[in-house]
């Protein structure tokens, strides 16, 4: 199984994709640990794009992340399930405000090493505005068009336990 989990940031896409893989025992890559190093250096475009392509490559795991200029449309074409996690933004921006209380100077699990939580103006502004542009949301939407039967869209806490209630 093929499973990819995307949508807003902090709208609990790492948690939900570390579920699956741990409840589905399926390999998991988180793609904010792709695109970033040590102290939110970007990794090299080459050696992230060798890394996503050998993990697509297997017969079966879980992605967690956006990341279009990774092999993103090789992901939504071979993935088996896509979940679309579409909170609102202050859904969003709330999760964020309590998981940068829970790591706050560490990095959390699903981070690359040495990038310690972090709140900014910038972050804040990407999750209340520029992470909401009218194409990314155009492009939500055309995954659902053009993936149909496969994708899940998640727009509320209700609709995510729900799911996390089907997992386990």
């Amino acid at each position: 199984m093929k499973v990819l989990v995307m949508g807003y940031s902090g709208s609990g896409k790492s948690t939900l994709a570390r579920t699956i893989a741990l409840d589905r025992q399926l390999p998991l890559l988180h793609m904010d640990q792709v695109n970033f190093v040590d102290n939110w250096h970007e990794r090299d475009n080459v050696e992230s794009e060798t890394l996503v392509k050998s993990f697509i490559s297997q017969e079966n795991w879980v992605i967690d992340g956006n990341y279009r200029k990774f092999f993103y449309e090789e992901r939504l074409e071979k993935a088996d399930k896509i979940y679309l996690l579409l909170f609102s933004r202050w859904n969003c921006l709330w999760r964020v405000l309590k998981r940068t209380k829970q790591y706050f100077g560490r990095s959390r699990p699903d981070m690359a090493d040495n990038c310690p939580e972090k709140l900014d103006w910038e972050f804040l502004l990407w999750i209340l505005y520029y992470g909401r542009t009218k194409d990314k949301r155009a492009s939500y939407q055309s995954i659902k068009q053009t993936y149909g039967e496969k994708v899940v869209m998640i727009r509320n806490q209700r609709e995510l336990d729900n799911i996390y209630q089907t997992i386990s």
